[in-house]
């Protein structure tokens, strides 16, 4: 066994009991609590502990000790509200500290939005787990005295002409007025309470935001309808909780791998693959979405844009969940090839 300073919780190096997933962890000798990070939003916090449960189940020697001690860390993407993420580095800023702090040793793991995750990770960073995947849709909600009704079919219908549409994402608004070009778009950003707010106070007409985030507040009764993926690409990685480590750290990595949920690693590697191969910023508008299908297949659809929605390229093809990452690459490239140069300057 190993000698543990003062203060520190022992974990037993005796078997641990199978996972759901008939997966087996070797018993390991760790210094508690293991250091989390995380952003200090009400929605990166639950999404935090929920892991922290999830983790706990699969390693029951974990269940009654003070296994985890949770490191709010202040983001740049958190911190800079009043301009786009695109004029200020990217969505590489959501986790550009909480990287700092894991490549310190200032923290053990990370917990991330999937979807705000950089794809290219920091040297000695790696992606050890992902979670099963929430409804990755985006929401449409209204303001108040909105009370048009609304077709799923053709959701924004509901909106009036020349309606303020609050949002700062670059692939929703170019979605938006692709379809509907007499609205109008207007930056807000800040967590889900913040842009709930600023739809109550009538500062703009109506918003979107993920579903997966509301339905994870308990808030899915905002939403006025859930918009089909069909009707508007997600995000790449929507609705997928992510986990980072030091790649040096075996121990860890092994844990994290058993209770990974491998449909969420097959989607997100094909989609993770796809904004690699298409190398935009936050000023290209990118969807991607892939869907697992009978007989270990995907289905991927990918789409480019411009921001103005004067132009929207979208393809969707298939293939093996063994092939997830060729399948974003070649996507992604026959998107890229398709596509006027300038989008991805």
């Amino acid at each position: 066994m190993i000698a543990f300073p003062a203060g520190t919780t022992e974990v037993a190096d005796r078997p641990l009991a199978p996972p759901q997933n008939g997966a087996m962890v070797r018993p390991h000798g760790r210094l508690l609590p293991l250091r989390v990070g995380t952003r200090g939003s009400p929605l990166a916090l639950w999404q935090t502990r929920d892991f922290l449960a999830r983790i706990t189940c699969f390693c029951p020697v974990l269940r009654n000790a003070r296994a985890f001690e949770e490191h709010v860390i202040a983001t740049s993407g958190d911190l800079i509200q009043d301009r786009a993420l695109a004029e200020v580095g990217g969505k590489g800023l959501f986790a550009k500290e909480i990287h700092e702090a894991l490549l310190d040793r200032r923290i053990d793991f990370a917990v991330h939005s999937l979807k705000d995750l950089e794809t290219a990770l920091p040297p000695g960073i790696v992606l050890a787990c992902t979670l099963r995947r929430e409804d990755p849709r985006d929401a449409l909600l209204l303001g108040a005295g909105y009370e048009a009704a609304v077709d799923p079919a053709h959701p924004f219908d509901a909106l009036p002409h020349g309606a303020l549409i609050g949002t700062s994402s670059a692939r929703r608004q170019a979605q938006l007025l692709h379809a509907r070009p007499d609205l109008r778009v207007a930056l807000m950003r800040g967590n889900v309470q913040t842009r709930l707010g600023k739809l109550a106070r009538g500062e703009v007409s109506a918003t979107l935001l993920a579903l997966a985030g509301l339905k994870r507040l308990g808030l899915e009764a905002e939403a006025d309808i859930a918009i089909d993926a069909e009707c508007m690409v997600p995000a790449a990685c929507q609705g997928i909780v992510g986990v980072t480590v030091r790649e040096d750290d075996a121990e860890l990595r092994e844990l994290l791998a058993a209770i990974e949920d491998p449909v969420a690693r097959a989607v997100s590697s094909a989609e993770r693959a796809l904004l690699a191969a298409l190398d935009g910023s936050c000023r290209t508008p990118i969807g991607g979405h892939a869907v697992p299908l009978p007989g270990g297949r995907l289905r991927l659809t990918g789409l480019v844009a411009r921001t103005d929605g004067s132009f929207l390229l979208r393809r969707t093809i298939e293939g093996g969940w063994r092939d997830a990452v060729a399948l974003g690459c070649d996507l992604g490239d026959s998107l890229r090839r398709d596509s006027p140069a300038d989008l991805f300057c």
